[in-house]
């Protein structure tokens, strides 16, 4: 993705920085959902890898895609990557028993898409883990500019992308993202054969995260078409 190559070296070098304490509980939420476990663990949109080490702490073996060039520039090292587009994933079918996606499904219009490849690639019963932007209280409707109270304007039930942001310090500004109303992210877990099974949300007062841990549904396996 042009767009994170483009902040790539930004995002490593200062954003990052910015979230090293988990002040909105994204790597709480990654070790309260994935849990201990063995074998691989895809991470679509893995972007620099930085919870690459939380995987491995956790007993699994992390390996990456993103599309981003330039943020894989910064994985390397921090787990095995590929550049792939995560609607259309070089893995076999039900190849692997977990797969996390990480603050990332705003990046990805076609994020339903993406969830049918998750299933599609998941041992029977496999573990996929979302830890997302919360869909009630963050995107280009929400203004969080006062610490203690989210601002909600019209637009959450519209779904759309956009640049619109209450910070110059974020990605949103930078990148764009789309916005899932939260029955729409939901439904398309269900529709793409995802039965989620634990939620959890991050940051306070207001939650900043929503991440919802699903098992692959025996029955609904989908083999992408050839």
């Amino acid at each position: 993705m042009a767009a994170y190559d483009e902040i790539a070296d930004w995002y490593e070098g200062q954003f990052l920085a910015a979230q090293r304490d988990d002040p909105i509980g994204v790597g709480l939420a990654l070790r309260e959902l994935l849990g201990e476990g063995t074998g691989v663990c895809l991470e679509v949109g893995c972007g620099t890898g930085v919870h690459a080490a939380t995987v491995r702490e956790l007993g699994w073996t992390p390996v990456g895609v993103d599309l981003s060039a330039g943020m894989l520039r910064h994985a390397h090292g921090r787990l095995p990557v590929a550049r792939a587009d995560a609607g259309r994933l070089p893995l076999r079918d039900n190849s692997v028993p977990a797969v996390l996606a990480v603050m990332v499904h705003t990046d990805m219009p076609g994020y339903p898409a993406v969830l049918r490849e998750v299933a599609r690639v998941l041992e029977p019963g496999g573990l996929f883990v979302h830890v997302g932007v919360h869909p009630c209280f963050c995107g280009g409707f929400a203004d969080r500019t006062d610490p203690a109270a989210v601002v909600i304007r019209p637009g959450y039930l519209d779904g759309y992308w956009t640049k619109e942001s209450w910070t110059d310090q974020g990605l949103r500004d930078k990148v764009g993202a789309s916005h899932w109303p939260l029955p729409a992210l939901l439904n398309a877990f269900l529709d793409a054969g995802l039965a989620p099974g634990r939620f959890t949300e991050g940051g306070t007062p207001v939650p900043v995260v929503l991440a919802v841990a699903a098992r692959s549904r025996p029955g609904t396996h989908r083999t992408r078409p050839r």
